[in-house]
């Protein structure tokens, strides 16, 4: 009998300090040529440009099948919804039998949390302390969980578009952390000085200039997700190392590339590899103390099936969720 996992089940049996090896897993069996996993499938949605994604994938070892159907709609906010909500269902790896369906909105927040968590074990440098985060969503509060499992913060500092918002993110995440969190009245503020910098807005264009980031910086950009959208100026693309999580996927929808690619300032030769490439040691992370590292992350099926499927594993060995008959 397939069974249903609620969101608040997911929670239970995902904790950050265990989704981060998880994704690290992930990235580089990606890398290896282990998963199979196709370019996600795009919707848009309306005149807002609103978007659904099919993302499959098929995992060998541990075996796991799954697709995710995640929705995009920045109007969600207008009437107390999420911005983006999800759907992941797992399938028997050998039958094609139903196996879950589960509540995705949180996996997506965490994984992606998480995978930028691994870009700054491997990317940042060792005494990166110094975290900027622009943004006060949902990215933005697991980001500061799980950059604090591979780093130790000594001070972070907050942007975002709505004063409110940045106000309600301080006030909530310093119960979540030891380090002092400071608001800042700009962009260029929040990022003065800082060693990692998170970019997880909703903006269609840039929020940070190059100018603005420190040498020895690393960067993790992830808000932008779609070909006319960046977050990145293309002085910063160019300046910078950068990785990405799936080369074909960052050629083909990731606007923080394609954008400077279009303007003949970048190619794509120029990415110097995938996260998972770095993480197998099949290529350099970063190569200088001052050197600029940037992690342009789109999120990745594989990503989200692998945490799937050890909700799925984990809540089966503590009873969690409920069955359903269809």
């Amino acid at each position: 009998m397939p069974v249903l996992l609620s969101e608040q089940d997911v929670r239970i049996v995902l904790p950050m300090a265990e989704l981060i090896p998880a994704m690290q897993t992930a990235v580089a069996r990606f890398s290896a040529n282990e998963v199979v996993q196709p370019l996600r499938t795009v919707v848009e949605v309306g005149l807002q440009k609103a978007f659904v994604g099919v993302m499959p994938a098929f995992i060998g070892e541990p075996a796991a099948l799954g697709t995710k159907v995640v929705s995009v709609f920045g109007s969600n906010t207008a009437v107390g919804l999420p911005s983006h909500l999800a759907t992941i269902v797992l399938l028997d790896p050998m039958t094609g039998e139903l196996l879950c369906v589960m509540d995705g909105r949180f996996i997506t927040e965490s994984r992606t949390a998480a995978v930028s968590a691994v870009s700054v074990k491997h990317l940042a440098r060792s005494d990166a302390s110094r975290l900027a985060i622009l943004g006060s969503g949902v990215q933005a509060r697991s980001h500061l969980e799980a950059i604090g499992l591979v780093r130790t913060l000594q001070e972070v500092r907050v942007w975002s578009r709505s004063s409110d918002n940045r106000a309600a993110f301080a006030r909530e995440m310093r119960h979540r952390t030891t380090a002092p969190i400071q608001v800042a009245a700009s962009a260029r503020d929040a990022v003065d000085g800082a060693d990692l910098v998170v970019l997880a807005t909703a903006s269609r264009d840039s929020v940070i200039e190059s100018r603005w980031i420190a040498d020895g910086a690393h960067v993790c950009a992830v808000g932008a997700c779609r070909p006319d959208q960046r977050e990145t100026d293309t002085a910063l693309v160019t300046r910078a190392r950068v990785f990405v999580d799936s080369r074909a996927g960052a050629l083909a929808e990731a606007g923080d590339i394609m954008l400077p690619i279009a303007e003949g300032a970048f190619s794509g030769e120029r990415i110097a590899g995938e996260l998972g490439e770095v993480v197998l040691g099949r290529i350099a992370g970063r190569t200088a103390p001052d050197e600029v590292t940037l992690f342009k992350s789109l999120g990745m099926a594989v990503e989200d099936v692998a945490a799937a499927h050890l909700a799925y594993v984990k809540a089966a060995e503590r009873g969690l969720g409920r069955g359903f008959v269809l």
